[in-house]
């Protein structure tokens, strides 16, 4: 299978590189950076001491001899490039975050053309934790408030994380309601008691921090916690290639981590 890796020169992009030259059935046909980027023309594996033979540009014209684009980059960036791969019926799979519902609407319509895997976290562990609250929510469904916590690095620009974010999807389905009715984004000032059947939500910025989420159900004597700490973006560069393997056979459609990982 035939990968292209966007934001080729990032860390990230640069663990997927690495990710997709260690797995035995995926090939590196093209890695793409913004076109202002001091590192054009590089070879893609110059990082890792490698000469793949494939040199970091921008043109996305080079997805029409790929089979699957893998995209971490900015909802900006991303809609661009799902756009490209519907020009040149190229499957993506797509780890950003922070789309606004037109970009998820947008990215919906174009999975009637290709096939596409859209999760806020590309984390097997991650996926795991979602069936975790999922069987957690449904036998703690009263008498517990439910706060969802988290904390990135410095550098993240959206808040709440899109992890977080299907962490409070996750529980508000499994009490058959949308988290947008019960969400309780922030707290300032004299905000009276806690309404029973909100998901609270506690954002962290700072430092390094790669990921960590919880969500805590309270009640009343104890609390039960269910953790994820990411401690290497690896994790999502293996999940990835998952994702991407899980389309091969795939023409079109819509497609979640839930499904790549079964079971």
């Amino acid at each position: 299978m035939r990968i292209a890796i966007s934001g080729a020169s990032g860390r990230m992009g640069r663990m997927l590189i690495e990710a997709v030259l260690a797995s035995p059935e995926l090939t590196l046909a093209a890695a793409l950076d913004h076109a202002g980027s001091a590192h054009l023309g590089e070879d893609a594996g110059a990082f890792l001491g490698q000469t793949t033979g494939v040199q970091l540009g921008s043109d996305l014209a080079v997805l029409k001899d790929c089979d699957c684009l893998i995209d971490f980059t900015r909802p900006e960036g991303t809609l661009a490039h799902v756009q490209a791969c519907v020009e040149h019926d190229t499957k993506i799979v797509i780890g950003t975050t922070g789309f606004d519902a037109p970009g998820q609407a947008a990215i919906a319509s174009a999975a009637e053309k290709i096939a596409i895997v859209f999760s806020p976290n590309m984390s097997i562990g991650v996926n795991a934790t979602l069936r975790l609250l999922d069987q957690a929510a449904k036998m703690l469904n009263s008498g517990y408030d439910v706060e969802v916590y988290e904390a990135h690095h410095k550098h993240k620009v959206d808040a709440p994380s899109g992890t977080a974010l299907i962490m409070g999807e996750t529980v508000a389905n499994a009490w058959g309601k949308k988290l947008e009715d019960i969400a309780d984004w922030s707290r300032h000032g004299h905000t009276g008691a806690r309404k029973d059947g909100q998901i609270g939500f506690s954002v962290v910025r700072g430092g390094d921090v790669i990921g960590d989420h919880t969500v805590m159900f309270l009640g009343t004597g104890e609390r039960i916690e269910i953790t994820h700490k990411s401690s290497n973006r690896s994790t999502y560069a293996q999940g990835s290639v998952r994702a991407a393997l899980f389309l091969q056979d795939k023409q079109t459609g819509l497609f979640s981590m839930q499904q790549v990982i079964g079971g």
